[in-house]
């Protein structure tokens, strides 16, 4: 890519983010959907949200730019629309229950449908990009919509101390650009780039001490766009991109979601209760500040980014070698944070 690209598309980045800055201003000061702390919140006052807005309509704006002026960056007009309309759809719903507060089952019921109707117009993982699933074509329906639903949820459930899901959402973003464009894409890299910049003009008032959280319009939207992304580089996309990459980008966030659902589950809780159980929760109640713990899981992101740059390395199913390290630190770090938490008795009633 020559220098003048670069500068262009930088260019494009700066403007994007300026505008997701002045959106998010505009959710602060004009629109002012609060967020009354509950038995999740790590915040003690009644605090804006739906800051989320911001990247959402900067994601449009972005991905609208790349369809109409990109030269070389089309895919297959189906799954444009397939991905565009599927993500506008989970921010609609998300952003509805940002102000009506509707139960936990409410809303992955509408999550359910919005994704059934993605993987019905073709966003399905299949053997070229799985090839154990070459021959099991029920099995790759249940792990896209595993897949799909678990990283909307899972995102939306790590979306609880200030600036951490949009910090994240930088690091993965811009890993994920590099990864693709290294492999030869335009279109999957562009949305990556514009995903980074919408987080990043938001984070402008979501940094520690936030002044206005992005809700579930944010996050939820966030999960569903890097989880369908994913599939889109790995089947779609020129890159052809290892599906692999993006769980291993977010494997800080699916470890903590998977071992706390699993955590309560085992202790007879009801998952779905709010509840401020999760490892980086726990963290800041063991007396982290939301601006350390931040910069931890940033820092975990960007160390699952380096490996993530050696995937093409690695032949097949043995990318996930590149897992391993990663999951035995959590593992051990779980242990160690659970112990804690028992002490203090910061857990809850068994």
């Amino acid at each position: 890519m020559s220098f003048s690209v670069w500068v262009q598309h930088l260019g494009f980045a700066a403007v994007l983010m300026a505008l997701s800055a002045a959106i998010t201003w505009l959710m602060l000061h004009r629109v002012r959907i609060m967020d009354e702390p509950n038995a999740r919140s790590s915040h003690q006052h009644a605090t804006p949200r739906g800051g989320g807005v911001a990247i959402v309509v900067t994601f449009l704006l972005g991905v609208g730019a790349i369809e109409l002026l990109g030269e070389e960056t089309q895919i297959h007009q189906h799954y444009f629309w397939v991905f565009l309309l599927s993500s506008v759809l989970i921010a609609a719903i998300s952003l509805y229950d940002d102000v009506t507060q509707k139960s936990f089952q409410v809303k992955l019921a509408t999550q359910v449908v919005a994704i059934a109707l993605a993987m019905g117009a073709g966003l399905v993982l299949d053997g070229t990009t799985v090839p154990l699933l070459a021959d099991l074509p029920g099995l790759a329906l249940v792990i896209t919509a595993l897949w799909l639903l678990g990283l909307t949820n899972a995102y939306n459930f790590m979306d609880g101390i200030d600036g951490m899901a949009a910090v994240t959402a930088i690091v993965v973003s811009l890993f994920f650009a590099a990864i693709t464009l290294w492999h030869g894409s335009n279109f999957a890299y562009l949305v990556s780039f514009v995903v980074a910049a919408g987080a990043a003009g938001f984070l402008c008032f979501n940094w520690p001490p936030a002044s206005i959280f992005m809700g579930d319009v944010g996050s939820a939207f966030l999960g569903f766009v890097l989880a369908a992304l994913a599939l889109m580089a790995a089947s779609f996309d020129n890159s052809h991109t290892s599906f692999f990459v993006m769980p291993l980008l977010l494997l800080h966030y699916i470890f903590d979601t998977v071992f706390t659902m699993g955590r309560r589950i085992l202790a007879g809780e009801n998952p779905a209760e709010a509840h401020r159980g999760h490892l980086y929760q726990l963290l800041v109640r063991l007396g982290g500040s939301h601006l350390q713990v931040t910069l931890l899981y940033g820092g975990l992101a960007m160390a699952q980014g380096a490996a993530a740059l050696m995937m093409d390395r690695l032949p097949g199913l043995e990318r996930l070698w590149l897992f391993v390290p990663f999951l035995l630190l959590y593992s051990v770090a779980a242990a160690i944070i659970i112990r804690r938490a028992r002490v203090a008795g910061l857990l809850e009633a068994r």
